[in-house]
């Protein structure tokens, strides 16, 4: 078996490295992570890692939540679509319960670190595509600057960097003239650069994320935390409202496609409404256990075919609460919201300011932008949510 002194060293090397890399490169973060579980496999103690996972209820949730996944291929007819599905989901499986038996409560900061380091890295690439200083590469547009991934993904990532970098602001008396100077920097040119890109989803989150941070700061003083939101929260969104055009243009693009519905079923907000309306007949019929891992593309297409066949069938209602509730049933749902419920209970026992308020502040913004997309489904999201969650909840649920 390999040293465990040495190997615990090579861990934190490779997590601290993971936390740059996961926001950056789907390969390179790949790779590190089959080097972790590849040691993590090899370095025996395997009694001691099997009771971590026992004493923790968050990953037998976790764990719980995968296997209904493997479960449901029994009731499933496209068992490769299933398959498929099994494939985006096994961080809850194995990537978790390593991730929580190699981290250590003093190299928190060193990661947290690594991966405002990496937020803030492609923030300046983005502006730098923005100001057509650069060629945009990857995904990005000069008028959507997110490089890396997608929009989709880019700004639930880059809300949760703001709420770091803020909250560091905020509650650490520690910080220094200089470094005071560069989180408030960052912090500054992470909103904005926010509302230069087109993620609807973690534009919302940002507001959310704001509201949650306010409240924080206020120490739940209901009355001031309220004035200061109302305050706050309109002029922001006013200010990019009137300076952002891609925010001008997505906000004017959803209110018009909500109002114009029923005569235009073929943009993004109408699609959602359609995926939505049609995925709850799928599950009026199959209200416990739905339809199995795999089946949901099949038995959307059904009903769409007969009632909008002018618009695309899709493979992900973009809302994950009905992606599960339409494979699992209810009982996917409270699989799904057992997860969310165990790191809302776990976080006020941590004596760390930081760690209680990012491990309830994760779980809200998750639950909220989960409303327009299935994001424990896409690499960049999960494994964020995965990675965070693996030292936010750790050693905390019995103190």
């Amino acid at each position: 078996m390999l040293n465990s002194i040495n190997i615990d060293r090579v861990y934190q090397i490779l997590l601290i490295s993971l936390a740059f890399l996961m926001p950056i490169t789907v390969s390179g973060a790949n790779v590190l992570i089959v080097i972790i579980c590849f040691l993590w496999l090899l370095s025996g103690n395997y009694k001691y890692k099997y009771l971590q996972i026992l004493e923790s209820k968050l990953l037998i949730a976790s764990i719980i939540f995968f296997m209904l996944h493997v479960v449901g291929l029994a009731w499933t007819e496209d068992f490769k679509w299933g398959l498929h599905i099994i494939h985006k989901m096994w961080y809850f499986i194995l990537l978790w319960p390593v991730l929580h038996s190699i981290v250590k409560k003093e190299n928190i900061s060193l990661y947290i670190y690594s991966f405002l380091l990496a937020i803030s890295l492609t923030e300046v690439i983005s502006y730098l595509i923005w100001f057509e200083l650069i060629v945009p590469f990857k995904h990005a547009t000069v008028l959507n600057p997110t490089p890396f991934m997608s929009h989709i993904s880019y700004n639930p990532i880059l809300t949760i960097a703001i709420y770091l970098v803020a909250h560091e602001l905020l509650f650490n008396t520690k910080l220094g003239q200089l470094k005071f100077f560069l989180y408030g920097f960052f912090c500054l040119t992470m909103t904005l650069n926010m509302f230069i890109t087109g993620g609807r989803a973690g534009q919302v989150m940002y507001f959310v994320m704001l509201s949650i941070l306010i409240f924080q700061f206020f120490d739940r003083q209901k009355v001031k935390s309220l004035i200061s939101i109302f305050i706050l929260v309109p002029a922001i969104f006013i200010s990019a409202y009137q300076t952002s055009y891609i925010f001008k243009s997505r906000v004017d693009k959803a209110i018009v496609n909500t109002m114009t519905y029923e005569t235009n079923k073929n943009t993004s907000v109408g699609h959602r409404f359609t995926f939505a309306i049609h995925s709850w007949e799928i599950i009026k019929k199959n209200p416990i256990f739905g339809v199995g891992t795999g089946d949901f593309p099949k038995e959307y297409k059904k009903i769409n075919e007969i009632k909008t066949p002018e618009v695309p069938n899709t493979t992900n209602p973009h809302n994950m609460y009905t992606l599960i509730l339409v494979q699992f049933g209810l009982l996917g749902l409270i699989s799904l919201f057992s997860i969310l419920y165990y790191q809302v209970k776990i976080s006020p026992n941590s004596t760390s300011r930081l760690i209680r308020d990012v491990g309830i502040t994760l779980p809200i913004l998750f639950s909220v932008i989960m409303l327009s997309d299935s994001y424990l489904l896409g690499h960049f999201t999960t494994l964020v949510f995965v990675f965070f969650s693996s030292f936010l909840y750790k050693d905390f649920e019995k103190s």
